[in-house]
């Protein structure tokens, strides 16, 4: 599962069961840490999800700032609630690409707000699923 973790929205997305295709899947509206991770895990539960990877939105000069640890506590709290692996993947653009593509198909304003972050969730999980086809 990708996840797209924002201050006010968690995008979701999902992978088919071989690995190759990333879907944008569901979108959190964040409410506090307790609920955010209730529901993220019984979304994940739902799926018989295998690994977590979470975009991690470094600085432009690869330098961890404020949202990129924040996400890092994030993840470290969670793991404290479930035993699915994870991995941090560089999520740096990765909102501005899909909107710029949302803009291009002609997106609306209102319809690009309500599915850029999972959207955006997918972006990051296509890369590390790339990425993980790469190794084998």
């Amino acid at each position: 599962m990708g996840l797209d973790l924002g201050t006010k929205t968690i995008g979701l997305a999902i992978s088919d069961v071989e690995r190759r295709l990333a879907s944008p899947l569901d979108t959190i509206k964040r409410v506090k840490f307790s609920i955010d991770a209730e529901l993220l895990l019984k979304r994940a539960a739902d799926f018989e999800v295998k690994a977590l990877i979470f975009g991690l939105p470094l600085n432009m000069d690869g330098s961890s700032g404020p949202r990129a640890q924040a996400t890092s506590a994030f993840m470290r709290n969670l793991r404290k609630m479930t035993v699915l692996p994870f991995a941090f993947w560089d999520e740096r653009l990765s909102t501005a690409a899909v909107t710029r593509e949302l803009i291009a198909q002609d997106v609306s304003r209102a319809k690009r707000a309500a599915v850029v972050d999972r959207m955006a969730a997918a972006y990051i999980l296509q890369g590390a699923l790339d990425r993980l086809s790469n190794c084998v």
